[in-house]
């Protein structure tokens, strides 16, 4: 694992074995930072640039020897994308970061000497290195990582600068906790192991963890989570966690899908679309890793986590298409599309997590194909109350991921009529993700609540880009630990 640090050692005598420089992009390319460097070693710096063609393009990183008087042996310009220093935000500072690290894996220790004057700036480069320094540890053939990473500041004992670094690991351990869960292969990791995993991870924590199995979800009427779970010969499990602080400031109620694997039931997936289905559980793990962040930043919340798991597989046990089910507190859902499991599993959840009365709720998931289609692969959807939705979309802001705000049209409600149940699981065709969070919205017992569709950008099936590994990307946790935040301070 990267470990990262401030340092304000003078680059002349700092021992790495590469110093990072950003570089600005536009008409008129510039390398930064020059300041930090021996004066005899800037115009070798700029020469370098211009030699090698530097145009600070995102995701550039160009390699030169280091010049005299750098106690490194390589230097590495590293593109921002940004059109002159004044374009840098905290968000261009954290994708320069983790790209250079990400692309430098092997190397020993890398000393970022990135534009950061600020508290915020210097937390933000210290997310991008553990972001781009993760390596999926259950794959034994990976490039080790970096192992070390300074950053380097004008004061490295600055109590701002070091709680800004301190949290950026704790935020960045929790993404790369989801990128490890989503990544590991379905036939390792199901409902029952996910469950027994975050038992691991909570020990030594004051998270506290309660987990029922196939029997307990039976006799306490999870016809969700039985009836997802039931095709599989490997039972559906829901896991509760709990942080609760001292003098806590309010409570939120974090709801994740945990499809372990989705083969579409008896409303089978093409093969190719189950090559990704692994993935689907990528909620659940974004829920338990903010948990146990909040746990470890200490934030002043109740957080209750709800992991919905099950397994989706088709057999002679399977739901039907046609079956009706009975969710949580009673209300009947016909099953129209087995491969509409998501929305079952979450409906069981919602309505255990409204129980306890929270004063929000919010689940998120890999829920719907149409989320891709409307927004695509890297921009996640939020629905809800307005005030929530708002909050989370703010949140997002802060913390560096994309959410949209999406509306939930009382026009497509009649669409999940059923003659036979209170509701169907699916609906019109059209605005399928609409339909879904308008299905989920049923469960909410109209508290302030809001859903995260993250289907699209939950796994990356492309090559890797800035902080963002290929597959599993942990995207949503960095969004609901903001949102805490905020809850916080509010």
């Amino acid at each position: 694992m990267t470990t990262v640090s401030l340092t304000s050692t003078p680059l002349a005598k700092t021992r790495t074995d590469a110093v990072v420089l950003a570089t600005t992009s536009g008409d008129d390319p510039r390398v930064l930072g020059l300041d930090a460097l021996p004066k005899q070693a800037r115009a070798a710096v700029e020469s370098a640039a211009r030699v090698v063609g530097a145009t600070g393009a995102a995701d550039e990183l160009l390699k030169v020897p280091a010049p005299g008087g750098l106690g490194a042996s390589l230097l590495v310009l590293a593109g921002t994308g940004a059109d002159g220093a004044d374009a840098l935000t905290d968000e261009t500072l954290r994708r320069t970061a983790g790209s250079a690290v990400r692309q430098l894996a092997g190397t020993g220790s890398v000393t970022l000497a990135l534009p950061a004057t600020t508290a915020a700036q210097a937390g933000a480069v210290a997310e991008g290195a553990v972001l781009g320094g993760y390596v999926f540890s259950g794959h034994p053939g990976s490039t080790e990582p970096v192992g070390a990473v300074e950053v380097l500041v004008a004061d490295a004992k600055d109590k701002e600068s070091r709680a800004a670094v301190e949290r950026a690991q704790v935020v960045g351990s929790a993404v790369n906790g989801v990128r490890d869960l989503v990544n590991t292969p379905p036939n390792l990791l199901y409902p029952e192991s996910f469950a027994e995993r975050a038992r691991t991870l909570a020990k030594g924590t004051k998270v506290d963890v309660t987990v029922l199995d196939d029997d307990a979800l039976r006799a306490g009427g999870y016809g969700g989570l039985v009836g997802v779970g039931q095709g599989s010969t490997r039972g559906p499990r829901l896991v509760r966690l709990e942080w609760k602080p001292r003098k806590a400031t309010g409570h939120y109620a974090l709801v994740g899908k945990g499809i372990t694997f989705d083969s579409g039931g008896l409303s089978i997936k093409p093969a190719k679309s189950m090559e990704t289905m692994k993935s689907d559980m990528a909620g659940a793990a974004a829920v338990l890793h903010t948990v146990l962040a909040a746990a470890r930043l200490n934030v002043p919340v109740r957080v209750t986590g709800w992991l919905a798991l099950a397994e989706n597989m088709p057999s002679a046990t399977a739901q039907r298409p046609s079956d009706v089910i009975t969710i949580r507190g009673g209300r009947t859902v016909e099953v129209l599309n087995t491969d509409a499991e998501g929305r079952l599993v979450l409906a069981d959840a919602l309505v255990a997590a409204g129980e306890e009365d929270p004063d929000v709720l919010v689940d998120i998931a890999t829920l719907t194909g149409a989320q891709m289609v409307a927004l695509g692969n890297q921009v996640s959807a939020v629905m809800g109350t307005d005030d929530v939705r708002g909050a989370v979309v703010a949140a997002a802001g802060r913390a560096g991921e994309q959410f949209w705000p999406m509306p939930l049209p009382e026009e497509l409600r009649p669409s999940l009529t059923s003659p036979v149940a209170d509701m169907a699981n699916i609906g019109e065709r059209y605005g399928g993700m609409l339909v879904a969070g308008l299905f989920l919205r049923e469960f909410t017992d109209g508290r302030p609540w809001a859903h995260l569709d993250i289907a699209g950008p939950a796994f990356n099936e492309g090559g890797p880009r800035h902080y963002v590994p290929k597959g599993g990307t942990g995207v949503g946790v960095r969004t609901l630990l903001s949102l805490l935040d905020s809850a916080a301070q509010a």
